[in-house]
């Protein structure tokens, strides 16, 4: 079954078009990767799925509804959570409260079945539970980041650049988390920097540039493609590309 379906989406800042007739789709219960250069269009597709941008054009279904006319809160409450590029933990609040915050949706007595759930996930942040978040190791943000969103509950959880700045040993924990994530049979869109790794995660992928959708397929063959490997793996440190073999 299909989870979320693109069709043709454009996106425009002003005059500058960042999206040009984009086309995806994610099934239930799948991993799917977007690869890209920076400024590409990866997070302004990311955030036109959350309803923090209004799309110029074309089609946006969640489980079949349109949902391009939606507010953020009203996609929160459908079952898309996105953890931000940057991790935008709230600094000045705990690590509890910042995880009770990403369950406010929540009927009262769902919450304390995520939150047990989400420490499970990541004990470090019931050790640092009455932490102020902005005193955290950008390692330990980025798990806040992503047990906030899972405090949601949702149907499909949007990924944006979970490694971005943290040393290869913290990336390797990450991902570890999100094959558990995936064990656990959750619908992820990811956008990731590291290639390689968001491949052996993922189930398929696309690659976009400059705002079009440039070539898809399933997470081996864009692994073997030649335009894949000259272009978003071949710069790959030799530390970064390794740690794939411990996730």
């Amino acid at each position: 079954m299909r989870l979320l379906d693109i069709e043709n989406l454009d996106v425009r800042y002003g005059h500058i078009q960042a999206l040009k007739g984009v086309s995806l789709s994610v099934a239930e219960g799948e991993i799917v990767t977007l690869l890209g250069a920076n400024g590409a269009g990866k997070t302004t597709l990311m955030r036109s799925i959350s309803g923090l941008l209004r799309p110029h054009s074309g089609a946006l279904r969640f489980r079949g509804q349109s949902i391009a006319r939606l507010g953020a809160d009203g996609i929160v409450r459908l079952g898309i959570s996105q953890v931000p590029e940057g991790r935008r933990v709230f600094p000045t609040l705990t690590v509890s409260e910042n995880l009770m915050l990403g369950g406010y949706t929540r009927p009262p007595g769902e919450v304390a079945q995520s939150l047990a759930q989400v420490l499970r996930m990541f004990p470090r942040l019931q050790e640092r539970s009455k932490q102020f978040a902005g005193t955290l190791s950008g390692g330990e943000q980025q798990m806040l980041a992503i047990g906030r969103a899972l405090m949601a509950k949702p149907k499909l959880l949007l990924l944006d650049e979970p490694s971005l700045g943290l040393a290869p040993i913290i990336v390797r924990d990450i991902f570890r988390s999100l094959r558990q994530i995936r064990e656990q049979g959750m619908t992820v869109l990811l956008v990731e920097q590291n290639a390689r790794m968001a491949l052996k995660l993922a189930d398929r992928g696309y690659v976009l540039e400059t705002g079009r959708i440039m070539l898809e397929g399933s997470a081996p063959v864009l692994l073997q493609s030649p335009d894949v490997q000259a272009t978003y793996l071949g710069k790959e440190s030799a530390a970064v590309a390794a740690a794939p073999q411990a996730v």
